[in-house]
């Protein structure tokens, strides 16, 4: 959080965007020094920048501090003015007490401007020190991407093979994670092109990645197929599609592994690494998300942290009929899920259970009770990011 802006002579808001930036300058009194479109081009950046550099400190505040606002960002601290971002929720909120109706990028980069000057409070800092975040920001987002295509492609030839043999696609679909089955997939596609290979040739297929499970998958596999004898139309244009899919899908898997020895190598070479692995649920991934997510942002407590992942409870009530408290349908929502999958996995924990069941014997319902192990979790992720080191008075409050 940004809250002393004592100095500042111009704020200078910037509406983001792919191709092309509008930029708003005003000064400490508000008068209009600049309102112009400009590319997403460091020369012209720095043109924008350089003259309004000259009347003193200059504070640049955009909505976007990554991806598409990632250059502007890093241009003007190159060229010695500060940064900050203005959340997307606060914008919106903040945009309904200026005057007009409008949506354009002159109005959004006035109002970031503007509430620069007047409302310091609602702007978070920027901090681009920490390149190895900055690295995991980008690499959670593709390996979450693949992860989305991997579902896809897989939930794509489950669906081939429910509509041309269910009985095949129950034994195939919960295998299907395997490198084996895609072999025997990309080799033997069909029904009937499994039956004519025999026992012999699918177990050798399967043998290669699977040597422990390879004959009970052939025996289930021959039972599915003499569980139907007749072919369902369009069970030869299945078998074009699916040696494809099956390709695809071996491939995303191996890209994703590549991306997850370079995410490990990053995790365990960040400070953090050591206190986040001490915390029951948390891996690689999971650390590599609350690292990305919230390294070089300020928060002001624990409190702050938790309704950014959007941890924070909402009490749901109307009139004397008081339905509870919930999870907040706001935050971010990959911290979110990441503090969500973590607290689920760390209730094989025995502290993390023992705290679980007391929320239920309090007469929580499950969501909630996870809500508020995942919540305390964020207590700890906060004293990491506020103390920046690890202390051994930490580890108790890190068992959870």
């Amino acid at each position: 959080m940004i809250s002393d802006t004592t100095g500042v002579s111009v704020y200078v808001g910037l509406d983001v965007g792919k191709h092309n930036h509008h930029a708003v300058a005003i000064d400490v009194k508000g008068k209009k020094l600049l309102d112009k479109a400009l590319p997403n081009d460091e020369a012209k950046l720095t043109a924008i920048l350089e003259p309004l550099l000259l009347r003193g400190r200059v504070l640049l505040v955009v909505d976007q501090p990554a991806t598409i606002g990632a250059l502007p960002v890093a241009v003007a601290m190159a060229a010695g003015a500060e940064v900050a971002y203005l959340p997307g929720l606060t914008m919106r909120r903040v945009a309904d007490i200026f005057p007009g109706e409008a949506k354009t990028d002159a109005r959004d980069a006035a109002i970031i401007a503007e509430t620069a000057r007047t409302m310091p409070t609602t702007l978070r800092s920027i901090d681009l020190d920490d390149e190895k975040a900055a690295e995991l920001s980008m690499l959670c987002g593709f390996d979450q991407d693949l992860c989305d295509q991997i579902t896809a492609t897989s939930n794509r030839i489950r669906g081939l093979y429910t509509q041309i043999h269910p009985a095949l696609e129950r034994v195939i679909g919960k295998h299907l994670d395997h490198d084996a089955m895609c072999d025997l997939l990309a080799k033997y596609p069909t029904p009937s092109s499994i039956r004519k290979a025999g026992v012999r040739r699918i177990e050798a297929v399967l043998k290669k990645q699977a040597p422990r499970a390879y004959r009970a998958w052939t025996q289930e596999i021959v039972e599915a197929l003499n569980a139907q004898t007749v072919k369902v139309i369009g069970t030869d244009a299945a078998g074009v599609v699916i040696p494809h899919l099956a390709a695809q899908l071996q491939a995303l898997r191996k890209q994703r592994g590549d991306v997850a020895t370079q995410v490990e190598v990053l995790v365990e070479a960040h400070p953090f690494w050591t206190i986040l692995s001490s915390m029951p649920g948390v891996g690689i991934r999971t650390a590599a998300v609350f690292i990305a997510e919230t390294a070089g942002k300020d928060f002001a407590n624990a409190a702050h942290l938790a309704a950014y992942a959007g941890l924070a409870p909402v009490t749901r009530q109307s009139g004397t009929s008081i339905r509870g408290e919930n999870p907040s349908k706001r935050g971010n929502k990959r911290l979110k899920r990441a503090m969500f999958l973590s607290a689920f996995a760390a209730l094989r924990h025995p502290e993390s259970r023992a705290y679980y069941d007391r929320k239920v014997a309090q007469g929580k319902r499950h969501n909630q009770a996870l809500l508020a192990l995942a919540r305390r979790r964020s207590d700890v992720l906060f004293a990491m990011l506020r103390d920046g080191a690890l202390y051994e008075s930490k580890l108790t409050p890190i068992s959870t």
